[in-house]
């Protein structure tokens, strides 16, 4: 895709929607830091359903570690995973306590040091929790960047470098957000919404569906 093509897709993605946001439900960087988290290989609505419930106790380190693992739990059991990420939302409880004052740190290299937060999960708390324009990319984020050509790679740190590159700068805050909307609700997996997309012009991908 070249860059003309590029700043056009943004544009309308932005036209389209303005003031793009993840669709976790949180209040302060730790509840999204928790949220995302739990939000691995599960739906944004099952893990609102249950930090719905579970901020109101603990929504903040101090608090998660009074709750405890098994009262975490409890809350959680309807997540996938929830034994291993109850273990690690515990963990960096204790981490964010004991090193950092019980407040999450706007760094990389201190976010991804916590257990359970690899760089996708910091790439979200940075560019939604601190406003730096940094792109997570997800199994949607991957799939639009090579399905369009905006940023075909082979690996998900490979589609992350381009993707760096290739979004222009006015644009690269809230591109995750457009990315991972688009390719929830537009360019889904199974049966891409190809009649209904803003940027199917723009669009390199072959098997583009027809209209019904």
């Amino acid at each position: 895709m070249k860059a003309d093509q590029r700043r056009e897709m943004f544009a309308r993605l932005a036209e389209l929607n303005p003031r793009p946001t993840t669709e976790l439900e949180y209040s302060s960087p730790y509840e999204l830091l928790v949220a995302v988290a739990l939000s691995a290989q599960s739906t944004d609505v099952g893990v609102n359903k249950a930090t719905r419930k579970l901020f109101p106790v603990a929504n903040t380190p101090q608090a998660m570690l009074a709750l405890g693992e098994a009262g975490l739990k409890r809350y959680i059991a309807t997540i996938g995973l929830f034994n291993t990420k109850a273990a690690n939302v515990m963990a960096a409880a204790r981490r964010l306590v004991d090193q950092h004052g019980g407040e999450v740190p706007r760094d990389r290299a201190a976010l991804e040091a916590l257990p359970g937060v690899g760089r996708k999960t910091a790439n979200v708390v940075l560019n939604t929790a601190f406003g730096e324009p940094t792109i997570a990319v997800d199994t949607h984020i991957f799939r639009v960047a090579n399905r369009t050509g905006l940023a075909p790679g082979k690996t998900v740190r490979a589609v992350e470098d381009k993707l760096i590159k290739a979004v222009p700068l006015e644009y690269r805050l809230d591109a995750h957000h457009w990315l991972i909307l688009h390719g929830r609700y537009v360019c889904k997996a199974r049966k891409p919404d190809c009649p209904q997309c803003v940027i199917r012009d723009l669009c390199r991908f072959r098997d583009k569906t027809p209209a019904t």
